[in-house]
């Protein structure tokens, strides 16, 4: 009798299990979550929005007339030619983990294996994310945005004098060697060097805006000051573009921030409303600087502030609280009005229309300043128990990116400036980029 009922309980697993196993696969499997891959459709359209048509308007606006469509031209150009890259190596530079083994530095560490060249495995079926919830192909795109919008805010450094020829090959091999490489090493997760450091780069303080803003300062100097500047007046021509440019980078900011949470969840809806309070803080706080300073606020300088407030916030966006995108935008606000204004006039360089001086500074500010309002104790989100110590690892990785971004950028400037030269000739300045490099002109009255 007992033999009996072990082998009808053998009998009866023999049927159960090969079930629960199959159920507990059907568990285990990804599956789609509609809204996370509605909303990331949605961050990835306003990031794109940011750089065509707000990014190309914003600096637009600031050039000379003769130069509008000099400016936008790379804005469309730089979309384009990224985009293509991004597809064919970039993705796989900055995003295969291949090789990669936490707190192991090698080279994958710095530069991600080929494994998803041309989108290898890429397929509709494929599904990513920190839960797998959306198609792998939203995630390519997304970030892919975010590859666009770095090297055309290098342009503002430059603006009026680069040739268009230049521009592209030296973009091309910029995003290459130094784009890719670092948001491989912040983003692409264990292994990764600045991400093994534990530094905290939510949606792109330094991946974007400080890699962008130091090659833009790179630049400006090794191409060295406008015909003119600064005794020479270069009023920007068309203030209402550049408003209209800022409002369109507000609203895209929005996917940027809040979109880099990859999901639908609480912590989008918090990058949301921080990304909110440190912009309109820091709009306030470059305004009333200014007023203080010139004894009257400018509409430049609010659209200035603007920007400077979400390129602070940007990496802070995941992990702090409202108070502390509060004390975030308003630093920025202030710091980055001094070092566009007071700072550039000091030391001479021309950086045409302060990509240095609001992404560069703007992104150090919100780097260093997540290490203090990303703890708990400040009101924060993250998981930082001990302030000083992850000051000092955002200060390494502030460093690192700071150094490792000039000395690179610095090298291709000048290889290209030996082998192709970088800028157009003094008469095609003086008539402008728009005739001279693309035979048209953004006015024709």
């Amino acid at each position: 009798m007992t033999l009996r009922k072990f082998a009808g309980l053998g009998a009866l697993l023999s049927i159960v299990m090969p079930s629960l196993a199959m159920a507990a696969d059907e568990v285990a499997a990804p599956v789609l979550n509609s809204g996370d891959t509605a909303w990331m459709l949605t961050a990835t359209a306003l990031v794109l929005f940011m750089t065509i048509p707000g990014l190309a308007l914003f600096y637009g606006g600031m050039v000379r007339s003769k130069n509008i469509l000099s400016v936008m031209m790379q804005c469309f150009a730089i979309t384009g030619l990224i985009s293509i890259l991004w597809v064919v190596y970039g993705y796989s530079i900055a995003f295969d983990t291949t090789g990669m083994e936490q707190g192991v530095v090698n080279f994958n560490s710095f530069f991600g294996g080929m494994g998803k060249a041309f989108l290898a495995g890429v397929t509709p079926a494929s599904i990513t994310g920190p839960a797998a919830l959306f198609p792998e192909a939203v995630f390519v795109t997304f970030q892919m945005t975010f590859a666009i919008i770095t090297p055309a805010l290098i342009v503002g450094a430059f603006a009026e004098r680069m040739k268009f020829s230049a521009m592209l090959i030296f973009m091309a091999i910029w995003f290459t060697l130094v784009y890719a490489p670092i948001a491989h090493m912040v983003w692409s997760g264990n292994g990764g060097l600045l991400w093994d450091w534990g530094v905290l780069d939510f949606a792109g303080g330094t991946v974007v805006h400080i890699n962008a803003g130091v090659a833009g300062l790179v630049a400006c100097i090794v191409l060295g000051k406008r015909k003119g500047f600064p005794t020479t007046p270069m009023a920007p021509h068309n203030l209402g573009y550049t408003l209209v440019g800022a409002a369109m980078l507000w609203i895209g900011w929005f996917g940027f921030n809040a979109g880099s949470a990859a999901a639908a969840n609480g912590t989008a809806g918090m990058a949301m409303l921080v990304t909110q309070i440190a912009t309109a803080a820091a709009a306030l706080g470059w305004m009333f600087a200014e007023w203080i300073t010139h004894g009257k606020p400018s509409a430049l300088g609010i659209a200035s502030g603007v920007v400077a407030g979400l390129v602070a916030v940007t990496p802070a966006a995941g992990t702090v609280g409202p108070m502390g995108a509060l004390v975030i935008g308003l630093v920025a606000g202030v710091i980055c009005f001094f070092c566009a204004t007071s700072l550039k006039r000091k030391l001479g360089y021309d950086d045409s229309l302060d990509a240095f001086g609001v992404h560069g500074i703007g992104g150090i500010v919100g780097a260093i300043l997540t290490g203090v309002f990303a703890a708990p104790a400040l009101g924060g989100f993250g998981t930082v128990t001990d302030i000083a110590a992850q000051v000092w690892i955002q200060c390494k990785g502030v460093g690192f990116t700071v150094i490792y971004t000039a000395i690179v950028t610095y090298v291709i400037l000048k290889v290209l400036d030996m082998v192709m030269g970088l800028r157009v000739t003094e008469e095609e300045e003086a008539v402008g980029l728009d005739l001279a490099q693309h035979n048209e002109r953004g006015y024709n009255l």
